[in-house]
């Protein structure tokens, strides 16, 4: 009798950090104040937000409420955001080491999932960030075809045209070319504007 093996999140997690943590390195001070394909986020806005996220996931990681958490943190220096993501990034890691963790259930604002899920759902999620920076930043080029096709697909099944609205936290689909990069479809996808 075989025993198919769960599926582990923890390396495409961290392959997302990898992409995500290399494009917060990038950012120069001179380009926070750029405009992102998030609406209501400019560079370092962004930047706020997904370092917060990361505090987030720690947080539910060891079982607590992550809701008196900020969306965005601020006051961090202009030059101190590569430092920001990367302690914030490795406390993130450090909760969700422990295997216990892919089973149990985590309460999230817009959902109850698995862990598992928890992580499957953010590694899209920098993914998709990992763009809205790119995008703000032109560094396009430096991107991960394969983690957006993931996203893509994930975003797919969860997060289907007909259900949105400007209100939620995903536009509708916007068209692009039959042609288009990967990146391209998946932030179209999500309702940005490439």
């Amino acid at each position: 009798m075989t025993t198919e093996l769960a599926h582990d999140p923890r390396p495409i997690f961290a392959r997302s950090l990898d992409q995500a943590g290399k494009q917060v390195a990038a950012v120069r001070p001179d380009e926070l104040s750029n405009r992102t394909p998030c609406a209501e986020y400019d560079v370092r806005a962004l930047l706020g937000h997904m370092v917060s996220v990361l505090h987030k996931l720690a947080r539910v990681g060891t079982g607590g409420d992550a809701s008196d958490l900020p969306d965005v943190i601020d006051g961090i220096a202009d030059d101190g955001w590569a430092g920001a993501f990367a302690r914030a990034r490795s406390e993130a890691e450090q909760v969700w080491a422990d295997d216990g963790q892919l089973d149990r259930m985590i309460e999230l604002p817009w959902a109850t999932l698995s862990g598992r899920d928890v992580l499957d759902a953010y590694s899209h999620e920098f993914t998709a960030h990992s763009w809205d920076l790119a995008h703000a930043t032109e560094r396009l080029a430096e991107l991960d075809p394969d983690l957006a096709t993931r996203a893509l697909e994930a975003f797919s099944k969860f997060a289907p045209p007909d259900d949105r609205s400007e209100q939620g936290p995903f536009s509708p689909a916007v068209p692009v070319p039959d042609d288009a990069d990967i990146h391209t479809r998946l932030a179209a996808y999500l309702g940005r504007r490439p």
